[in-house]
C-alpha cells in the first residue's frame, strides 16, 4: 500500500547559536528521562529534518516547543515564524508558556499573536523516581497552574499535555471543564512503567482522556517506554491508544530529533506503517496527514 502524505505534528527545531536550551548543554548524563542526550546536542535544522524524512511525502510540519531557556520562549517562536515565512515550514507552532505564571495571560497573548502558533505545550511529567521526573513536584495540582490552564481558551490555544499515566486521572475534571481547549496528548501518553500495574495505569488513565471528546493523541516517543525497542514491544501501545482514541483523534508523529536517541526516522515510521497496513486508506490517511491537519488547523487540504 502507497505511504499517505504525511503531516508530522511534532517535530523539534534548533540552531544552538540561536537561543539556550539547558536540556542540550554539558554535562550529559544517562540518569535522566531521555538518557544522554549529547548524540542530539548539536544544530538540527529544517533541512535535516526533510534529509532524515526522505521517503515520505512530508506536506506540512507542527513545531513542539523545544526546551528553549524559558525567558526565551517567545524569541523561538518568533524565529521559528521567521523560518515558516521564508520557507513554508513550521505550519504550526506549539510553543512554551509556565501556565503556573503570574503574568501567564500576558505571555499567552504574546504567543497567540504570531501568526502560526496553534497552541502551547508546558511538560508536566512529574514521577516519584528522579530518574523519571521532569519537574520537582506535580504542578498540575496547583491552583495557579488550573488559572493559567483556563486562559487557553480566551485566546484561541490549544494544550500538548505531556504527563505521566499516573497524573492522568487528576486532570480530567479540569480539561473537562474547559471543552474549549483542544488537548493533544503527547507520546502516546508515555507509559514508561512497564510491570503489570503500570500497564494497566496507562490504558486506564488514557482511557479516562479518551472520554473527553476534545482530546487526541500522538503516536510517538515509544523509545521512553523501551529505548532499544523492538516493534513488538511498542506495537501494543501504538494500536492500544488507537483502540482508546479511536483513528480519528490520533496522530502518527515522529518526535524528530528526540526520538533518534531510540533509532532513526526510518526505524520509527516504518514500525508505524507496518503496524497501519491492514488499516483503510481513510485510516492511513487520517493518522498519518488529515488528523494533524485539522486538530493543527494547518489548512493544508491533504
Amino acid at each position: 500500500m502507497d505511504r499517505p502524505p504525511f503531516v508530522d505534528p511534532h517535530v523539534h527545531l534548533w540552531d544552538l547559536s540561536q537561543l539556550s536550551y539547558p536540556w542540550l548543554t554539558p554535562p550529559f548524563s544517562d540518569d535522566g528521562p531521555n538518557g544522554s542526550v549529547e548524540a542530539i546536542a548539536h544544530d538540527y535544522g529544517l533541512d535535516d529534518y526533510l534529509a532524515d524524512a526522505a521517503g515520505w511525502d512530508v506536506a506540512g510540519i507542527v513545531h513542539v516547543d523545544a526546551g528553549a531557556a524559558p525567558d526565551q520562549a517567545l524569541a523561538e517562536t518568533d524565529w521559528l515564524q521567521r523560518l515558516a515565512d521564508a520557507r513554508g515550514m513550521p505550519n504550526g507552532i506549539v510553543a512554551f508558556a509556565d501556565l503556573g505564571a503570574p503574568d501567564v495571560d500576558r505571555l499567552l497573548g504574546q504567543q497567540a499573536a504570531r501568526p502560526n502558533v496553534r497552541g502551547i505545550r508546558h511538560i508536566v511529567n512529574w514521577h516519584p523516581d528522579p530518574r523519571r521526573t521532569y519537574t520537582a513536584r506535580d504542578v498540575t495540582r496547583d491552583a495557579a497552574w488550573a488559572r493559567g490552564f483556563a486562559l487557553l481558551g480566551k485566546h484561541g490555544l490549544s494544550f500538548d499535555l505531556q504527563c505521566y499515566p499516573a497524573q492522568m486521572p487528576g486532570l480530567v475534571e479540569l480539561l473537562a471543564y474547559h471543552p474549549d481547549v483542544p488537548v493533544i496528548v503527547n507520546h502516546a501518553g508515555m507509559g514508561v512503567d512497564t510491570d503489570a500495574a503500570g500497564v494497566a495505569a496507562w490504558r486506564e488513565g488514557l482511557a479516562a482522556l479518551a472520554d473527553l471528546p476534545h482530546v487526541s493523541v500522538k503516536l510517538s516517543g515509544f523509545g521512553f517506554i523501551h529505548r532499544a525497542w523492538r516493534p513488538e514491544q511498542i506495537r501494543p501501545y501504538f494500536l492500544g491508544a488507537i483502540d482508546l482514541f479511536g483513528v480519528e483523534r490520533c496522530m502518527v508523529a515522529s518526535d524528530m530529533p528526540t526520538d533518534t536517541l531510540f533509532g532513526g526516522f526510518a526505524k520509527h515510521l516504518d514500525a508505524y506503517d507496518a503496524f497501519t497496513i491492514d488499516f483503510s486508506e481513510d485510516e492511513r490517511r487520517d493518522l498519518f496527514g488529515r488528523n494533524a491537519d485539522r486538530i493543527y488547523r494547518l489548512g493544508l487540504g491533504v
